[in-house]
C-alpha cells in the first residue's frame, strides 16, 4: 500500500477534481476533446461520472479503512483498481474507434489503463491473506 496510496489520491482526487472543472466549464477551449459541443459527446463523457466517482469512492475508502487497519481494506482496493482500467480502456478504445489520438487526451486514460496493472496481483493476494485471516479468527 506505500506506493498505491500514492496513486490513489493522484487519481481519485484528479477525478473529483476534473469533474468539478467540467461542471463549472473551467477547461479552457484549446483542451477540450475534438467535437467537445456534439450532444452525443457530452452524453459520453458525462456517462463516466458515475464510474469515476466510484473509482474515487473505492480508492479513498479503501486509504481510510486502511489506516484503520481493517483487512476489507484490500477488497475495495482491488475493486477500485479493476474499475479504473475499465475506465481508462473504455475511453481509449472509444478514441481509436474515432482515430481521434489527441495526446493530451490518451496520455491521462493510458494512466488510467496502465497503472492498475502494477498493483492488481499484490492486492489481490492481500484479498487472499485477509480472507485467510478472517476464516481463522471465526474459525477460532
Amino acid at each position: 500500500m506505500n506506493r498505491l496510496k500514492y496513486f490513489f489520491l493522484i487519481t481519485d482526487l484528479g477525478f473529483v477534481v476534473y469533474w468539478l472543472i467540467t461542471i463549472f466549464h473551467m477547461i479552457p477551449q484549446e483542451y477540450l476533446f475534438k467535437d467537445y459541443q456534439d450532444p452525443i459527446l457530452v452524453a459520453w463523457n458525462w456517462s463516466f461520472l458515475p464510474l469515476d466517482l466510484l473509482i474515487s469512492l473505492t480508492g479513498l475508502l479503501s486509504l481510510y479503512l486502511y489506516s484503520k487497519q481493517k483487512h476489507i481494506w484490500s477488497h475495495f482496493a482491488f475493486l477500485s483498481l479493476i474499475l479504473t482500467f475499465c475506465s481508462g480502456l473504455q475511453a481509449l478504445v472509444f478514441w481509436a474507434i474515432r482515430l481521434d489520438f489527441d495526446i493530451s487526451w490518451w496520455i491521462p486514460n493510458l494512466y488510467l489503463l496502465v497503472y492498475p496493472c502494477f498493483f492488481l496481483k499484490s492486492v489481490w493476494r492481500e484479498c487472499g491473506s485477509s480472507y485467510k485471516t478472517n476464516m481463522r479468527r471465526e474459525s477460532m
